[in-house]
């Protein structure tokens, strides 16, 4: 291995060498309560990490398996608050990413697909009843983080021809079409409560969420991904293209580049416009790099030229405006520098123009910059281990190998 910046490589691999021993991870930074199970604040997380430096022959695997190991030691769960990131189809996601050859980890990943199947698949049985009554969606049925979508993004890695995979697909689709009974002309992704989950005074009639990890973007990225791999139901494309017609009728011109709001509520639709006055914090999960990325994926997927070079403009507008990168002040993948440069590398592997690859050296320099200013917990989406991850693929310049960033839907 012969890194284009040996100090962001090195600095993984000192993130890394503190994440050694399960037994001795750092007091967590985050708000949630980390548990082993957890891909976003627990060992599950940890794990990828290791795999990913296992793989590119920097670590080792008894340090993966110590991780894996105390990922899985509790009753895994696969009830409803299983997840991609929880549960039973969090460790079905880290145990596929370890498994670098075949009949690796066999009887274990046997055991969680069938768990993590048959959660997909109640999950979808809840989902296509809600739709024929004619309700709207919380945010946790499709969304990454909670929902079918980060359950498809997991098949799709796991087995994309297998069927449950194409029944998610098949879901998408659907909640991009206008709900039975319903002529109110707001899309099938309408939720009737705001962006926590619950009923706000703020969000009275609901909202229209645009992120990656809670909103549209997220079932659009991973619709275009399966399409680019060849994985195609019916009405696919129609779907991918009426989320991409939405997002055009509510993208914002900036001297900086296009944007799109966060959330917009049934005010700002009867006004034809949102009220956010500005761009907000680039990020990953709910800011214009993550959106930049399903439109890219969007675009590639569909031969959109126009739709990809778009994309690629905004996350430039970003990446050359001083007030947007203030506005980053953390290190994590989730809403910080690491989310940033890595969705940034990705767009860059796939862009029209060489211009974003230009700006790599300078965003990885502000995530050592954040690194150095403040402590970090040692989780996947806000500590050191998606830190660790993002510079280790921007230091080496190689596509990470167990393919770790599929729980972002960045490829």
């Amino acid at each position: 291995m012969s890194p284009s910046n040996p100090h962001a490589l090195a600095t993984a691999t000192t993130l890394a060498e503190r994440l050694t021993d399960p037994s001795t991870i750092p007091a967590s930074q985050s708000r949630h309560r980390p548990t082993p199970q957890s891909l976003a604040n627990g060992a599950a997380g940890v794990a990828l990490l290791h795999i990913e430096r296992a793989r590119a022959h920097c670590g080792d695997w008894a340090t993966v398996h110590s991780w894996l190991s105390t990922a899985a030691g509790g009753d895994l769960s696969a009830g409803p608050n299983a997840s991609l990131f929880f549960g039973a189809p969090a460790l079905a996601f880290v145990t596929h990413a370890a498994a670098d050859r075949p009949g690796k980890l066999e009887r274990a990943l046997a055991d969680l697909d069938t768990s993590t199947a048959a959660v997909t698949q109640s999950r979808l049985d809840e989902a296509h009843a809600r739709i024929n009554r004619g309700d709207r969606p919380a945010l946790s049925e499709f969304d990454l983080i909670r929902g079918l979508t980060g359950l498809g993004a997991h098949h799709l890695q796991r087995d994309p021809h297998h069927e449950v995979t194409a029944a998610v697909l098949a879901y998408l689709v659907r909640l991009t079409e206008p709900l039975p009974g319903r002529t109110d002309g707001l899309p099938g992704w309408w939720t009737d409560l705001g962006p926590t989950g619950r009923a706000s005074p703020d969000y009275a009639g609901g909202h229209g969420n645009f992120g990656l990890a809670h909103g549209i973007a997220g079932p659009l990225a991973l619709l275009s991904l399966a399409q680019r791999r060849g994985i195609v139901v019916d009405g696919h494309t129609d779907a991918i293209d009426r989320i991409g017609a939405w997002l055009d009728a509510w993208r914002q011109d900036h001297p900086a580049g296009p944007r799109w709001p966060r959330t917009i509520t049934r005010d700002e639709v009867h006004n034809g416009r949102p009220r956010q006055p500005g761009p907000l914090q680039p990020s990953w999960c709910y800011g214009t790099p993550g959106l930049a990325r399903a439109q890219q994926l969007a675009g590639l997927a569909t031969d959109d030229t126009e739709r990809q070079r778009t994309a690629e403009a905004a996350l430039l507008g970003c990446l050359t405006d001083p007030a947007q990168l203030a506005l980053i002040t953390d290190s994590g993948l989730c809403h910080g520098a690491a989310g940033l440069l890595h969705t940034a590398w990705r767009m860059a592997s796939d862009a029209t123009t060489p211009d974003i690859t230009a700006h790599l050296p300078h965003l990885s320099e502000r995530l050592l910059t954040q690194l150095r200013a403040s402590p970090q917990g040692a989780e996947l989406l806000d500590g050191s281990t998606g830190a660790a991850l993002a510079l280790h693929t921007a230091a080496t310049d190689t596509a990470p190998l167990c393919h770790w960033d599929a729980c972002l839907l960045l490829a």
